[in-house]
Order: structure tokens, then C-alpha cells, then sequence
């Protein structure tokens, strides 16, 4: 499958921010299901680069960083993934099994990266001490620069692969290897599932959880219509909860602002 240089060009940019929000998290660009979608926008693949990405976030759901432990690499695992699915001709299932060793590969050399800055943070030290911002921004610049090439290098080198190549690499991979990472994958999107719920579920949530599973149960609603059904009765119970309209309750006692509440009961949990 050939793409224009215009194509692999914006490839390339596309990996080099996945690999700068992977350490900044301001645009959530190392996302699989942003970085997917880039690319297959840039390659005219914009379905099947949304659907990929779509699929490698629910498995991303469950990896993030926790104290000094490293979560595995969403960021090259999207960028690569999307590369070979949509510029190279492998299939999304394909994308999807070797999505976990691949940001398993990245996790490893995130970390080596992320040793090397540590030289770098030494040396923005030297310079605030001398009083010195364009040092320390140059400091700050070439970590940031090098986390962007831990991506956007081996996207230029899969780029570079001949699509014969790729197919044949796939071909000779075992079904029981590909079949177990697909099974694996999954049972990371349950994993990820979980964590989230644990995060976010509380006496005032749970009732709404179970809604949303017993509608995506017993209905054939997609997911357009479950957020729409959802962010109107997150609306309809803040309206009618006397937390929020003055009323009364715990948290701010009924009064100040909807904002003011609703911090007050978010620091309660």
C-alpha cells in the first residue's frame, strides 16, 4: 500500500507530538484513539483508523503510570500499530495483537529516555543557579525533543518497510501467538473497564452505572446515543438534587455556587 510523501510526512509529525504528549498530557495526543485517527486521516484511511483506535484505547484505559512504576507505552504502540494497519496492509486484528508488545517495547524505552533526562535535569539546575532561563528552557526542550524521537524514529523505520516485508512478518507469526494476544488484549479492556469504574464509583454513582449497563443490555442504542442518555441525567439529577439547587444536603450545606458544591463533595471523595 503506497502513501504520498505529503502522506508519510504528516505521518512522521503525528508521531513526533504523540511522542511529546506522551510526557505532557495537555492534548492527550499519544491517545491511541486521537493517533489512530490522525493517521488515518492522513492516509485517507479515516474509518479504519478510528475503529482501530477506538479498539487500542479500551485496552489503553487500563495503563497509566502509578508513583515511579512506568505504565507501557500507548504512544508508540498507536503510532506503530496505525502504521502498519493503514500504510503497510495489515489487518485491525492484527493491529490490535501486536498493539501490546509493541507498548510493551516502548514502556522499555521510555524508560531508557527518561534516564538519559535525568543529566539534563542536573544540568537545568547548573543553570538556574547561574540565572540562566534560556538554559533552563534548553534544558527542558531537548528532554522534550527526545522523548518526541523515541516515537517518531521508529515510525520512520516502519515506514520504510516494504509492505512485503510487513505481510510476510505477520504471515509467519503463529495463530496461537496472535489468538493469545488478542485474548490478552481483552482481558486488559476488562482490567481497564474496572479501574476507571473504581475511580470514579461512589453511593451517588453507582445507580447510573447500572442503567447504562442494563440500556447497553437490553437495547441496541450505540454509543452516540448512550453519552447523549447519559450527560441528560447526569443534567436532570444535578436539576433535582437539593446538593445542587439550594435545598440543602451534605457537602456545602446548600449554599454557594453548583461549582462550589460540586468541589466540595469531589474532595469528599
Amino acid at each position: 500500500m503506497d502513501i504520498s510523501i505529503f502522506a508519510a510526512i504528516a505521518i512522521c509529525v503525528i508521531a513526533l507530538f504523540a511522542g511529546f504528549e506522551s510526557v505532557l498530557d495537555s492534548f492527550q495526543l499519544h491517545q491511541p484513539i486521537l493517533v489512530c485517527t490522525l493517521i488515518g486521516l492522513a492516509t485517507g484511511n479515516l474509518t479504519e483508523g478510528l475503529l482501530l483506535g477506538g479498539q487500542l484505547q479500551l485496552i489503553a484505559l487500563g495503563w497509566m503510570n502509578i508513583g515511579a512504576a512506568q505504565a507501557p507505552d500507548a504512544a508508540l504502540a498507536g503510532v506503530i500499530a496505525g502504521i502498519l494497519v493503514l500504510t503497510k496492509g495489515a489487518s485491525v486484528s492484527e493491529g490490535i495483537a501486536i498493539a501490546v508488545p509493541l507498548a510493551i517495547a516502548g514502556q522499555v524505552l521510555t524508560i531508557f529516555v527518561r534516564t538519559m533526562t535525568v543529566g539534563l535535569a542536573h544540568y537545568a539546575d547548573g543553570q538556574a543557579e547561574k540565572g540562566s532561563i534560556r538554559g533552563v528552557e534548553s534544558a527542558n526542550m531537548l528532554a522534550l525533543g527526545l522523548q518526541g524521537l523515541r516515537v517518531m524514529i521508529p515510525a520512520i523505520a516502519t515506514l520504510a518497510l516494504p509492505a512485503s516485508a510487513v505481510q510476510g512478518a505477520l504471515a509467519a507469526i503463529p495463530d496461537w501467538i496472535t489468538g493469545g494476544l488478542a485474548v490478552g488484549g481483552g482481558m486488559i479492556v476488562a482490567v481497564g473497564y474496572a479501574m476507571v469504574i473504581n475511580m470514579m464509583a461512589t453511593k451517588t454513582t453507582w445507580p447510573f452505572f447500572f442503567i447504562g449497563f442494563a440500556l447497553a443490555a437490553v437495547t441496541e442504542l450505540n454509543l452516540v446515543a448512550m453519552g447523549i442518555i447519559g450527560v441528560a441525567l447526569a443534567l436532570i439529577y444535578i436539576e433535582l438534587s437539593p446538593q445542587f439547587n439550594g435545598g440543602g444536603g451534605s457537602g456545602s450545606g446548600g449554599s454557594g455556587s453548583v461549582d462550589a458544591q460540586l468541589d466540595a463533595i469531589l474532595e469528599d471523595y
